[in-house]
C-alpha cells in the first residue's frame, strides 16, 4: 500500500446556507489523501499502474465548482466521485476548508473531513 496526497487545492466557491455566499462566494482549500496499491507503478514507472493525481484534481475542481449548503455535502460527493472513478483507491480521505467563513468571529477557517474505506469482495 501507498498514499497520495494533494494538499491546499484552493478554488473559489458558492458553498454556505446563507443566499450571500451563494453570490460572493468565498475562498476554499481541499485535502485529499488516499490509499492505493502503487507498488506496481513504483516498478513500472508508467501512469496506467498508478492513481492519476490529476484526475484527483480535476474531480475536487469540479464538485467545488457545483454549490451545495453545507461542507458536508461537497465533500462527500468528492468522496463518491473518486471511489466510483478509480477503482484503485482503497481508502480516501477529504477535508474541504472554509476560508474566513462568515461566523461572527475571528477564525482563519472551518473544516469539514471525512474519509471512506471501500471493501473489495474477496
Amino acid at each position: 500500500m501507498g498514499t497520495i496526497k494533494l494538499k491546499n487545492i484552493r478554488t473559489y466557491s458558492y458553498h454556505g446556507c446563507l443566499i450571500e455566499e451563494g453570490k460572493i462566494g468565498s475562498d476554499y482549500s481541499v485535502d485529499l489523501e488516499i490509499r492505493a496499491n502503487l507498488k506496481q507503478s513504483a516498478e513500472s514507472d508508467n501512469l496506467k499502474d498508478t492513481v492519476d493525481y490529476v484526475h484527483l484534481n480535476q474531480i475536487v475542481v469540479e464538485e467545488m465548482a457545483i454549490r451545495s449548503n453545507l461542507l458536508e455535502h461537497v465533500t462527500k460527493r468528492i468522496i463518491v466521485r473518486a471511489l466510483a472513478e478509480i477503482e484503485a483507491i482503497s481508502k480516501i480521505k477529504v477535508a474541504v476548508s472554509k476560508i474566513n467563513p462568515p461566523i461572527g468571529g475571528d477564525v482563519e477557517a472551518v473544516t469539514v473531513e471525512m474519509e471512506e474505506e471501500r471493501y473489495f469482495k474477496l
